[in-house]
């Protein structure tokens, strides 16, 4: 298997709703909120990590390929690719998946035919143009939303809890690297990306995606490529 090219995809996020991917700290702050957005630890600023881009981009596409039914949910591992229980097209569609995201260690037995992992997501940073325009309005980054459920009978809040959000209207650099080998001259891979992206689009980025939040927009560097990406429709 050999490297034949390797091209880079790059543009801006710009948030569309608040966003907010945890930080994953449990603990209680006198002030604090319950559900801090994960920072950079140098400048506190807010980022989108490419973990967070690859993990749901690969989750909505595993839901639009209806090949979890063969996985009880779980992630699409190589071993969905023995036996006779996909067809052409499933096999298909399973392959450019795993290309794109890669296979479990686990797995390498049965990975050989599918090769190293093929797209590579960077931490998205905050724009330049975002930070100056925070700077000379001194205008906050975050904000705090507070919800609570609602008793059905004595129409009284409850459990209330407090989630930081990053402001909607910043804009996020993202870049994703995506490495073509000899194998992959058919599958199309950076137009199945796309897909992923603009299903990510629809979709929401980020928790608490049914509340609104975590709405985003894609706008890339290469016109050419957003054209392609505007005229992406799922009416099969």
């Amino acid at each position: 298997m050999k490297l034949n090219d390797i091209i880079i995809i790059s543009g801006r996020i710009e948030l569309q709703s608040g966003l907010h991917i945890g930080a994953g700290d449990n603990a209680m702050r006198i002030g604090g909120t319950d559900n801090p957005v994960v920072k950079h630890p140098h400048t506190n600023e807010p980022y989108i990590p490419g973990s967070s881009l690859k993990g749901k981009i690969r989750s909505l596409l595993e839901m639009r390929s209806g090949l979890m039914i063969h996985t009880d949910g779980k992630p699409i591992g190589a071993s969905i690719l023995n036996g006779n229980k996909l067809s052409n097209g499933e096999k298909e569609e399973a392959k450019k998946i795993l290309k794109l995201f890669g296979t479990s260690g686990a797995e390498s037995d049965m990975a050989s035919e599918i090769g190293p992992t093929r797209a590579s997501f960077a931490d998205c940073m905050l724009t330049k143009e975002s930070r100056q325009f925070i700077k000379e309005n001194n205008l906050p980054i975050f904000e705090i939303k507070s919800e609570n459920s609602i008793n059905r009978i004595t129409g009284v809040a409850e459990n209330p809890r407090f989630t930081e959000r990053v402001v909607a209207g910043l804009s996020f650099d993202f870049s994703i690297t995506l490495k073509y080998m000899d194998k992959d001259e058919n599958d199309n891979l950076e137009d199945f990306l796309l897909k992923g992206l603009k299903l990510l689009e629809m979709d929401a980025l980020g928790g608490s995606g049914s509340r609104g939040y975590g709405r985003i927009k894609f706008d890339f560097h290469d016109k050419a490529r957003q054209a392609k990406f505007d005229s992406i429709s799922f009416k099969d």
